[in-house]
């Protein structure tokens, strides 16, 4: 089966790898997003799928728009029987969604039709889910409504933070979508319509999602430290400063001792702080303008204090930060 890859970041490149490496399968092209400036310097970087196609030797264009009709032009050339999509970046229109006689195969990082959206690993955490999993799908013009070929079901670990579960679903998904494709090839796969009654969904993240609001359970706040790391991470305000959380636990769910956001013990760990309902223990955190630190060193360096309140005046939240996106 002659195959066109679309994808950009990390999460796709096992996805390429596999099907770069299975005989019955040819990739005749790959698409990928333009190189784009970062970093400190703003240098131009290639995206990781570029990288990976350069290295196998792969054909690859780089369209602002893959829609366009010089990008329609050279996948038409490459005359695939499938296109397959892993977290390209760009959305297909009608006319290219229907060139290739097998379809578009998407790999989402979700149980479909769960999570639809642009960060289904990230809120499956921040939601608190013990289980997710990666869906291949057909392609329509509506985002992740296709049909569903397969599925697999992955238990979430109970302290995984988002970057460890990325990268088992990536290498996960890019051996299902292997499966896909050549169950496709034989004829041996039935779709399967998504039913739209338990459709839920995973926006894009945005700068009020990386605020620590301490009213929250203890449970909850966790789940959002697991949910934001490594990118694009929480924080608080400490002193009128940033101060980054990147790991905790659940001390205590239920104890109530304190105004949510107050520092009210130490522990061989990290400090203790108040939710709205339980407490947290902090274990890893990054103060603005320093690296990442255990909270014990934190502490040692008498930087922290019972009785100081994080976040605003209010303790329930923190102010603007960066990204510090991965």
């Amino acid at each position: 089966m002659r195959i066109v890859f679309m994808g950009t970041p990390e999460f796709a490149v096992p996805s390429l790898r596999f099907i770069a490496e299975n005989p019955d399968l040819k990739i005749v092209g790959v698409v990928t997003q333009p190189d784009r400036p970062k970093g400190r310097g703003k240098k131009l970087k290639a995206p990781p799928v570029k990288e990976l196609a350069l290295e196998l030797g792969l054909p690859l264009i780089q369209p602002a728009s893959v829609n366009s009709q010089e990008a329609l032009d050279v996948i038409s050339r490459w005359n695939p029987d499938a296109v397959v999509v892993v977290a390209f970046g760009q959305i297909l229109k009608s006319q290219l969604l229907s060139l290739p006689p097998k379809g578009c195969i998407n790999l989402h990082a979700s149980l479909l039709p769960r999570y639809r959206g642009a960060a289904p690993i990230h809120w499956a955490i921040i939601n608190g889910e013990k289980v997710t999993g990666v869906t291949t799908q057909f392609m329509s013009e509506k985002l992740d409504a296709g049909d569903i070929l397969l599925q697999e079901e992955v238990e979430i670990g109970p302290e995984e933070t988002v970057g460890e579960l990325h990268d088992r679903l990536a290498d996960i998904g890019g051996r299902l979508l292997v499966k896909t494709l050549l169950l496709l090839a034989q004829g041996r796969v039935e779709p399967r319509k998504q039913d739209e009654s338990m459709v839920s969904y995973a926006p894009l993240l945005t700068p009020e999602d990386e605020i620590i609001h301490w009213n929250r359970e203890a449970r909850d706040i966790v789940n959002h430290i697991r949910g934001m790391n490594p990118w694009p991470g929480v924080y608080t305000k400490h002193n009128g400063r940033i101060l980054k959380i990147w790991r905790a636990r659940v001390y205590d769910e239920e104890r109530v001792l304190d105004i949510p956001g107050k520092v009210v013990d130490f522990d061989e760990e990290g400090f203790v702080v108040q939710a709205g309902r339980g407490q947290i223990v902090v274990v890893e955190v990054q103060p603005e303008g320093k690296s990442k630190m255990f909270a014990s060193d934190f502490i040692n360096g008498r930087n922290i204090e019972k009785g100081q309140i994080l976040g605003e005046e209010s303790g329930n939240s923190g102010g603007t930060g960066d990204s510090n996106e991965g």
